[in-house]
């Protein structure tokens, strides 16, 4: 495994575009000063040993320099020993509602938007616990494995859209089927399913899937999103119309959550415009009793940033030694290929 153990030092690596526009500027200003002395042209034969390309390639120099030291700092590590630690939490997955109708706006700035939003502020207060993801519209997928890794969950959680969706629609059994199979073996009843939507179903098979997951352990934790009254839907800036030329309204289906949540001894929770509702779910799972969960660490790195600092040293020891002018016994050996035909006049 790869990994930079201050990643945030990185961001110095934008410094470089930064050096070459100071570097072309300060060369453009020495060319407008020797205009003030005549042409260019007539100039250069009487600077036989100014050479513009020892000038780029000692730059150049100092830029790798720069980037390689850069990513020293950041310090590269590779992982060298592999342990399995043991841990007690939680394993949750939450399955999110990507289908079109997700996307009205009676929650700014969409339901979607405000759902991806509050999943990134749970796993920011997220400790021990494993998470995973599932996506629905008309078929459900995984979007990402049961993981540990909250860092890598923020960023998928980031990129739900509805173009995820083959199928468009709206199938919360299957989805919450593709959940509970999506567990690690050996969790035992420490098993969560978060299921956020709008509460509306094309496919009729949910409480079959509530009633598994209550059989095998699993608490169902539904959130509903939007309002009663509802909202239209907009894509592409224009609204969803019917067969019948009329405006969708997507409307909250508060019962079928409730239902899913009561035969699954969890919570139904509808969100508001303040809070989706993750915060009150999180805080009554965490007064449940934690499983022994085991993942596979690694223990030991080994530092590489020794390299890039050795490989540093080595270009600014050469950007030192190579002068800006032209070597007189290297002359005629013409290396940066100058025109040296105005010289032996």
């Amino acid at each position: 495994m790869f990994r930079f153990a201050y990643p945030e030092y990185l961001w110095l690596l934008w410094l470089l575009p930064l050096l070459v526009a100071v570097w072309a500027a300060a060369g453009q200003l020495a060319r407008r000063r020797l205009n003030r002395f005549g042409r260019l042209e007539t100039i250069r034969p009487l600077m036989p040993d100014a050479s513009t390309g020892r000038r780029r390639l000692k730059f150049i120099l100092f830029l790798t320099a720069f980037a390689l030291l850069t990513l020293a700092l950041a310090r590269p590590q590779l992982g060298s020993k592999l342990r399995e630690v043991e841990s007690r939490g939680i394993e949750m997955m939450l399955v999110v509602d990507v289908s079109n109708s997700m996307l009205a706006e009676d929650f700014q700035p969409n339901r979607l938007e405000r759902t991806k939003y509050a999943i990134d502020k749970l796993f920011d207060g997220l400790k021990q616990d494993r998470v995973g993801l599932v996506v629905f519209a008309g078929e459900p997928k995984v979007q990402l494995p049961i993981t540990s890794d909250y860092r890598m969950a923020k960023a998928f959680a980031k990129r739900i859209s509805p173009s995820m969706a083959s199928v468009q629609g709206t199938s919360i059994g299957k989805a919450l089927s593709l959940a509970e199979m999506s567990f690690s073996s050996g969790s035992g009843d420490s098993r969560v399913i978060i299921l956020i939507t709008d509460g509306e179903d094309h496919e009729g098979n949910v409480m079959q899937a509530a009633e598994r997951a209550a059989e095998q352990g699993i608490r169902i934790f539904t959130i509903g999103i939007g309002t009663p009254e509802g909202a239209p839907i907009q894509i592409g800036g224009e609204f969803i119309k019917d067969d019948k030329g009329e405006m969708v309204v997507s409307k909250l289906g508060e019962p079928l959550l409730e239902k899913i949540a009561q035969a699954t001894d969890g919570a139904y929770i509808r969100s508001t415009n303040q809070s989706i509702g993750l915060d009150e779910i999180v805080r009554t799972i965490n007064n449940m009793e934690k499983g022994d969960l085991a993942a596979l660490r690694f223990e030991e790195f080994n530092e590489q940033f020794q390299y890039l600092i050795g490989a540093a040293l080595v270009l600014l020891l050469l950007e030192f030694l190579l002068l800006d002018r032209r070597n007189p016994l290297l002359r005629r050996f013409n290396i940066f290929g100058t025109d040296t035909g105005t010289e032996s006049r």
